[in-house]
């Protein structure tokens, strides 16, 4: 063999002699700072992640309850994503990781049925009108929102607060031109909240969550619409027994004071 390539060869053995230590190292460093995977007690020994799909008019409660639930279930985590509802579904049938769902109506669960475990209403909840602070268009009923002059937002028709409000407005046979139609609930308290509109329909509970920046008018129980939230495990949950555990403790008494503090109903 040449000298040259001899030389070569034994600098190559060397230096992979030398560097292979300082590898395993750099791979124990590289270990204690990766994050662990969520889902399971795969991720963190002892610990338990659920992802829960809710309705965006659980937002704020939804925090407050899973702050409580993480409490007296130590070993178990909460991850929530709020959306629409049509949103929720469409996660679903599309296979996104989650453990649980909460919709804001029974229609919406329906349409995974066979994607979730036997549903529970855990709440029930009333729509009213939003309007500015102080109310300076002077919005009384449902049928004011007729009125061309006034901008009013609603909720897209694929939307379950969407579908309540056509209802209503239809049986008071009421014609509104909406301005805008949001993907949530949620999107139509902010148009009114910014001014971007005179008025929207909104869950109660969604306009108490801005005291101070929207007024609620309120609609008579015979004008208004029920809405319903189902909640179910999903059966794909890598959690079932957690993900089932959640879902009855949203019907207990705990959680349903938590939502009863809110403004929701009991369903």
């Amino acid at each position: 063999m040449p000298r040259t390539t001899t030389r070569r060869a034994v600098t190559a053995v060397l230096t992979a002699a030398l560097l292979a230590p300082l590898a395993a190292c750099a791979g124990q460093d590289a270990g204690k700072d990766t994050p662990a995977p969520a889902g399971g007690d795969s991720a963190t020994p002892g610990t338990t992640h659920l992802t829960v799909l809710a309705a965006a008019s659980l937002t704020n409660v939804f925090k407050t309850a899973g702050a409580a639930y993480e409490k007296s279930h130590p070993g178990t985590t909460l991850t929530f994503s709020f959306a629409g509802s049509q949103e929720l579904i469409a996660q679903v049938r599309q296979g996104a990781p989650a453990d649980a769902l909460v919709t804001a109506d029974t229609r919406s669960m329906d349409g995974v049925k066979g994607e979730v475990e036997a549903p529970t209403v855990i709440a029930k909840n009333r729509l009213v009108i939003a309007t500015a602070e102080g109310n300076p268009r002077k919005v009384a009923t449902l049928k004011d929102l007729g009125d061309p002059r006034l901008k009013v937002v609603l909720a897209a028709p694929e939307v379950p607060a969407g579908k309540y409000s056509a209802k209503i407005l239809a049986a008071q046979g009421v014609t509104v031109k909406p301005v805008s139609q949001e993907p949530s609930v949620r999107a139509v308290l902010s148009k009114v909240e910014l001014g971007e509109a005179d008025a929207g329909l909104v869950y109660r509970t969604d306009a108490d969550t801005v005291p101070g920046k929207v007024d609620a008018v309120p609609i008579p129980d015979a004008q208004n619409a029920i809405a319903e939230y189902p909640a179910a495990a999903l059966k794909d949950s890598p959690n079932a027994e957690a993900a089932a555990a959640f879902v009855a403790w949203l019907s207990g008494p705990e959680a349903r004071k938590i939502l009863g503090e809110a403004g929701f109903q009991q369903p």
